[in-house]
């Protein structure tokens, strides 16, 4: 029997049943086979009750990242039926909106293949299955707030399935089903990722709640990731006050295929990693968005538009004083030693540093711009900086700054709370940066009256602006100096990259460079370099020779070989080294050890 004869079979079925024991409110239904993994498909039946005449259905084109990736490329046929089986008109009106005309409860039914790993995608194979709903599921612009049930048919033998929703399951549920789950709405029911397989899980109690962690691929040592996740768990519930959520699930993905990354979401985090131990780092970073960002978030990424790009100021505080969160974490648990943190913060404002594009675009601005992620030429780093990374800066700056200004009796972690109190636990968004300075500076004035805080030169110049940030003088004023240990070397004054093919191009050609002034184009095919054959590693070949050097390359460009000599140019590479000052005043060494241990508390 055809699996489309099959499908159409068990929607009867599923009608049946849906009308035998239907609640006083309507629930929109979907059922999810995943029959075929190894040809990587989906498929899926949304039984929609309730319709008079026509239903719009639609498919987000973007979710996970903020990116239009036009999910709906990936779907195969839709068709459509009614409750006595008959073939309903349906018509495409746009890349990702479709229109049904009929009555009752109709049956939509398509296809959709997935096989892209990692926690922003969906992926569908013989190992395993992982959904992000988002890019599965169909729904109705003016109904996503109503009642929805998942399930899920012809599970492979052995596999299970992860996800944190309420479990429905009853003799009610059809027999060839996996699990039954339901959510309130569909935002709230593709709000849960989806695993499926024969993974690892193991459980625990941290920060007052069950904890599950689920982990497809090797976990590693078990005993040593769980300890790490209590610590991170423990800590980050304490630090802001209690749990938002009644269980969460920790969704790992571990191998080489997988990369490194992960993907917030209310009650769960996805994360991929190459090897277990990169776990935790991820781990303490994604968990504290179970606040921030899902729950303290910004007017302007409400509500959720699944149809086109919600334009934010705000990532540099969602993304980048997450980040912020992730090293505190990982230090004031014992996970990181203090040299650990200052070496990662010296980091960050290396990498900070490094960007010319730190000159000109602003953290609110990156944050606009995150659409622009997906294309190659945006991240070169004359053209962009990261909200991550100058935003974990920020919000390092911020703590100091707010610590400084009390004596050490208040701090960022107010700030967070604060946030907390005032927006998400009263289901309020902020308006960017005009609330989140209003917040900082509320919690400054709470415990320094006299202080008469003003944040708005801060937020015009470092985080709307692009003046550079005074690292040094912030930093001394936590009692931390920092070392610019950067050193001088040649440069091509161009990138090099491979084709397809196997060729080296020249890329990022930088502009008034001596090789771009002696002719060299970005696209240009490398042959030769002082007439020697390609060194194996151009980069590492350069660093051993003199800036203002002159070297000859040969080159093809369109069919035709040129020979073209330039000079070397100079890079400064930027790195830095923070460290305790010795000569710190008391009032400087209790900001350090407010921020070291997550404490506050003025002069005795």
């Amino acid at each position: 029997m055809s699996w489309s004869v099959l499908h159409w079979e068990r929607i009867a079925a599923l009608a049946v049943l849906l009308f035998a024991a239907r609640p006083a409110r309507a629930t929109i239904d979907y059922s999810v086979s995943v029959a075929h993994p190894e040809k990587h498909i989906f498929g899926v039946t949304m039984s929609v009750p309730n319709v008079h005449d026509r239903v719009q259905l639609q498919l987000p084109a973007w979710y996970a990242l903020y990116q239009i990736r036009d999910f709906s490329s990936h779907m195969m046929q839709v068709t459509a039926k009614d409750e006595a089986g008959n073939t309903l008109p349906i018509v495409k009106l746009d890349k990702q909106t479709w229109q049904v005309s009929g009555n009752g409860t109709v049956a939509v039914n398509y296809s959709i293949l997935w096989d892209d790993p990692g926690p922003f995608s969906s992926q569908l194979n013989p190992d395993h299955a992982f959904l992000n709903l988002a890019m599965v599921l169909l729904y109705i612009p003016d109904r996503r707030a109503e009642d929805t049930r998942l399930g899920f048919d012809d599970v492979p033998e052995g596999w299970r399935v992860a996800v944190e929703l309420d479990s429905t399951a009853s003799s009610a549920t059809a027999a060839h089903r996996t699990g039954a789950y339901s959510a309130p709405s569909y935002d709230t029911l593709v709000d849960a990722p989806v695993e499926m397989g024969n993974f690892a899980e193991f459980r625990m109690e941290a920060g007052g709640r069950p904890i599950r962690i689920v982990v497809h691929g090797d976990p590693g040592d078990q005993s040593k990731l769980t300890s790490a996740l209590k610590r991170i768990v423990d800590y980050e519930v304490s630090l802001m006050g209690g749990a938002p959520f009644r269980e969460y699930l920790f969704l790992f993905h571990v191998g080489t295929t997988y990369g490194g990354g992960g993907m917030e979401h209310a009650n769960c985090t996805a994360i991929s990693a190459e090897v277990p131990g990169q776990l935790t780092s991820y781990a303490a970073h994604e968990f504290f968005h179970a606040w921030n960002v899902k729950r303290i978030r910004p007017r302007s990424l409400e509500p959720v538009d699944f149809t086109k790009e919600m334009w934010t100021r705000s990532l540099w505080f969602a993304e980048g004083v997450t980040s912020t969160y992730g090293a505190y974490t990982l230090l004031r648990t014992g996970l990181w030693s203090p040299q650990q943190f200052y070496s990662d913060l010296g980091a960050q404002i290396g990498e900070l540093e490094s960007r010319p594009a730190h000159l000109w675009q602003s953290a609110e601005e990156s944050s606009l711009d995150a659409w622009y992620e997906k294309y190659p030429i945006y991240n070169r780093p004359e053209e962009s900086i990261s909200y991550y990374n100058k935003g974990q800066l920020l919000g390092v700056a911020l703590d100091i700054l707010i610590r400084d200004a009390t004596d050490n009796r208040a701090s960022l972690d107010d700030m967070l709370r604060a946030l907390n109190d005032e927006f998400a636990r009263r289901g309020r968004f902020y308006n960017d940066s005009e609330d989140l300075r209003a917040v900082a500076e509320d919690v400054i004035r709470k415990k320094a009256p006299a202080a008469n805080p003003n944040l708005k030169d801060f937020f015009a110049r470092y985080v709307s602006g692009t003046d550079e940030i005074p690292f040094e003088n912030l930093l001394g004023r936590a009692g931390l100096q920092l070392k610019d240990t950067g050193q001088r070397h040649a440069a091509f004054g161009f990138t090099i990259h491979r084709d397809g093919k196997s060729s080296l191009l020249i890329g990022s050609l930088e502009a008034g460079s001596s090789a771009q002034q002696a002719g060299l184009q970005d696209g240009d095919v490398l042959l030769t370099l002082n007439g020697e054959p390609l060194p194996r590693s151009p980069e590492r070949w350069v660093r051993d020779h003199q800036p203002g050097e002159r070297v000859t390359v040969r080159l093809r460009r369109n069919g035709e070989e040129k020979t073209i000599s330039f000079a070397l140019e100079r890079q400064a590479e930027a790195v830095f080294q923070v460290f305790e000052a010795p000569d710190a005043t008391a009032k400087q060494r209790r900001i350090r050890d407010g921020i070291l241990h997550g404490t506050v508390g003025g002069a005795q």
